[in-house]
């Protein structure tokens, strides 16, 4: 609309806040006379448990209570955290441990450092037992079972076959890709504090309260109405903190044990251990193509890693990952299985994107694959495959419906802008020339799935006697910018100013029901619950208006200064202050509206990364990045772009930097941030990101989610890239992280004619999974 706010660049209003050091954290909570609770954790990967000493610890100073398994009673809870029910997981390890950083014990004392110190004096027996650490090694039939009464690590599987899926190829190509495991490392970890009586008030450290609040109240037989879950600042989250963890259930039953307020933030070490990791897929993949690149099959057989106790990140593969494995082509059939491991690491869980960026990179890396096998430019390789604008709603051979799209309008402008070409004749020129520094560029063109499966989200605008906007919103912000936009949205449909208008969420006694935030489903949920809202407020401010200036409300506007009025007639007009103070409670000037989306949406783009890759070193260098990226119609372009800026840095990370490793034993290796190679600004080039614009039908705002869409796209760009840079010496696959020793390696073998197959035969577990059926069931989407 003319002179509307939406689609324009607005600054951060909650910036202020976070920049100032004003805002509060979980540990920076005012909570007189807490205690604090330190874990005790396990050592070993596997091991049986023996006698647990803890009166050394029980009895050093300021220590009101050391507690194990036994002590608390409590019960597994499953919740969101694990995949199968047979490998439910206890808050307290009972009988065996089953990765390091299982915990063992809990002591709780005045100060976090009287804790630290008796921690140290619990004695724990350990007899350690053989650990499954490898996914693929863990299904095998003589691997280290995690539970004795299963009778295999095959946490979950299932198998979708399709006969003869390759029988019409001319061409088969085959890749065995990993997308290894990562840590979700937000700024701040887990956190929670606990202030027990009557009922039970509950800060953390969460995406979604309203979920923890209905975990807690199940978990301890509680009315759900005598838990109040809070959310305050949150540094992060990216899908690791989607629910009730275990860590939480202890806190709490301590803190209701001794009846007083109780505290535990992770620290660093902790959170790298502790928190759930993501990704972690092994994707067997084989694609059947005509000699002029058109795709006639695909056929998928991909490990997922479950981590310890069936973490639900293994799950992904048998949702997102199957959901998006068409991609953005016409792939007439695909032949799609998932084995599900149990291994003794840290559980799994999600990392932004959630099984979406795993199912982008499988695609982008074996369709590279086949171009280089058939002499075509990975460019022309995607576009004679690529679904057509006018095909839109579109339903994949995997039973997903594409609400919008236009896939070759994102990868034309991403070319452009990156001016492939030039970069296309500057590679030929380096190689003519036999320089040591060569350049790779990589292309990814991808879409994905956000508000998984529709759903629906609360919203509330309350207009107060001053005018103020109250507006209360069942999604949780931690770091996403929505007090912004839902300010935004109010003010463009009622006038008021983005000053005069506070945003509340995150508060289960101030916000009745929410979905949380996850899956990228905020704005086109929540904001558009929160236009209907505003809506509503409208109409009954029209109603109030129209009496109190004795016109007809279909007459009643409000202008360009905020004010309600008659069409025409800037004299008689009302302020917001005005008609708050008129209100009445036939109009009360407040509304709530429960917004229900008619399914998910499917936010697409294309990247190109550009690399330096030292043939001497093996160092790759990123030089430049261009992300075009359409998440349909956009409420404000900075959002947008600090969405697009940390999804990429955390893709570009994954295909460089970060790796999550163990040793044979299950010792994690990377276990501090000296070993766990996160980058910094420093090591990214100025990224250039840009949009297009598709809107989805589904929802009143044209909104699609954003939130992941930069790390989707990156992640196999820049593979893709380090590829390209050797691909003149015969490399056709390199498994990321691409680090430099991984490249060096690769270069020598490359020259000394060695370079091994990007193939080999898949685990046997799939033979074991019924075909059309699974173990556990999972959800349609999971939407994290």
């Amino acid at each position: 609309m003319p002179g509307s706010i939406l689609g324009t660049v607005v600054t951060r209003v909650e910036d202020p806040d976070l920049l100032t050091g004003r805002a509060a954290f979980v540990d920076d909570l005012p909570l007189p006379g807490a205690l604090h609770l330190v874990f005790v954790r396990s050592p070993f990967a596997h091991a049986r448990l023996g006698a647990i000493d803890v009166s050394e610890a029980a009895s050093a100073p300021g220590v009101v209570g050391v507690f194990t398994a036994a002590d608390l009673e409590l019960k597994p809870y499953e919740g969101l955290m694990v995949l199968n029910s047979a490998c439910a997981r206890p808050p307290l390890a009972r009988d065996k441990v089953r990765f390091v950083g299982d915990a063992v014990a809990a002591v709780v004392a005045e100060s976090r450092v009287a804790a630290v110190d008796a921690a140290e004096l619990v004695v724990v027996d350990y007899d350690g037992l053989p650990a499954a650490v490898d996914m693929e090694a863990a299904l095998a039939p003589d691997a280290p079972r995690q539970f004795d009464e299963v009778d295999s690590n095959l946490a979950a599987g299932m198998r979708r076959d399709v006969d003869d899926v390759l029988a019409g190829a001319e061409v088969v190509v085959r890749a065995r890709i990993e997308n290894h495991r990562i840590a979700v490392m937000p700024m701040e970890g887990a956190a929670i504090a606990v202030e027990p009586g009557d009922s039970l008030t509950v800060w953390v450290s969460t995406q979604m309260p309203h979920g923890v609040a209905a975990g807690v109240a199940t978990a301890f037989d509680l009315a759900p109405e005598s838990v109040r879950v809070i959310a305050p600042h949150v540094g992060g989250a990216f899908g690791g903190k989607p629910g009730l963890a275990a860590e939480h259930l202890v806190v709490i039953a301590c803190a209701r044990r001794l009846g007083r307020t109780v505290k535990w933030v992770e620290t660093r070490s902790e959170n790298l251990v502790a928190m759930p990791h993501g990704r972690g897929q092994v994707q067997y993949v084989e694609l059947g193509c005509r000699r002029d690149g058109r795709i006639t099959g695909m056929r998928c057989r991909i490990v997922g890693d479950a981590g310890a106790y069936a973490g639900f990140g293994g799950s992904l593969a048998m949702g997102p990952t199957r959901m998006m494995a068409q991609g953005v082509y016409r792939i007439p059939a695909i032949d799609f299985q998932v084995a599900v491991a149990l291994t003794n690491t840290t559980p799994m869980g999600a990392f932004r994107g959630a099984g979406r960026p795993e199912a982008a990179a499988m695609l982008d890396r074996i369709l590279d694959v086949a171009a280089a096998d058939l002499g075509l430019d990975p460019v022309e390789m995607r576009r004679r495959n690529f679904l057509t604008r006018d095909e839109f709603p579109y339903r994949t051979v995997m039973g997903t419906t594409y609400d919008s799209g236009d896939y070759d309008l994102a990868l034309t402008e991403a070319l452009r802008i990156a001016r492939y070409d030039e970069l296309r004749a500057e590679q030929a020129e380096r190689r003519e020339r036999g320089d040591h520094h060569q350049l790779g560029i990589g292309v990814s063109t991808y879409v994905e799935v956000t508000a998984g499966g529709g759903g629906s989200e609360f919203a509330g605008v309350d207009i107060d006697a001053d005018g103020r906007a109250t507006v209360r919103v069942g999604t949780s912000a931690h770091g996403q910018g929505h007090r912004t936009s839902y300010a935004m949205i109010v003010a463009d449909r009622l006038g008021i100013p983005l000053t005069d208008i506070d945003v509340v969420q995150s508060d289960t006694a101030a916000v009745p029901r929410g979905g949380g935030t996850g899956g990228s489903r905020s704005l086109q949920l929540g904001g558009t619950a929160v236009l209907h809202a505003s809506d509503l407020v409208l109409d009954q401010a029209r109603e109030l208006a129209a009496t109190l200036l004795e016109a007809n409300a279909d007459d009643i506007v409000v202008d360009g200064d905020g004010r309600i009025g008659v069409a025409g007639v800037p004299a008689r007009a009302l302020t917001w202050a005005d008609l708050g103070r008129a209100r009445t409670d036939a109009v009360p000037l407040a509304a709530e509206f429960d917004f229900v989306q008619d399914g998910a949406t499917f936010p697409f783009g294309a990247h190109v990364a550009v690399v330096d890759v030292d043939m001497e070193t093996g160092v790759v260098t990123p030089i430049r990045h261009v992300a075009v990226d359409d998440c349909g119609r956009m409420l404000n372009p900075l959002l947008v772009q600090g969405q697009q800026h940390g999804g990429i840095g955390q893709g570009i990370a994954q295909a460089l930097y970060e790796q999550y490793v163990y040793d044979d034993a299950g010792n994690p290796l990377t276990a501090t941030l000296t070993d766990y190679a996160m980058p910094s600004a420093a090591e990214f080039p100025s990224f250039e990101a840009v949009n297009t614009e598709t809107p989805t039908p589904l929802n009143e705002l044209g909104a699609k989610g954003i939130g992941e869409s930069g790390t989707i796209g990156s992640t196999p760009s820049v593979q893709n890239a380090v590829v390209d840079a050797l691909a003149h010496l015969g490399v056709r696959h390199i498994d990321i992280p691409c680090t430099p020793e991984r490249v060096w390696r690769t270069i020598r073998d490359a020259q000394n004619g060695t370079l091994p197959s990007p193939w080999r035969e898949p685990p046997a577990a799939f033979a074991t999974i019924p075909a059309a059926g699974r173990r556990e069931p999972p959800p349609e989407s999971v939407d994290i």
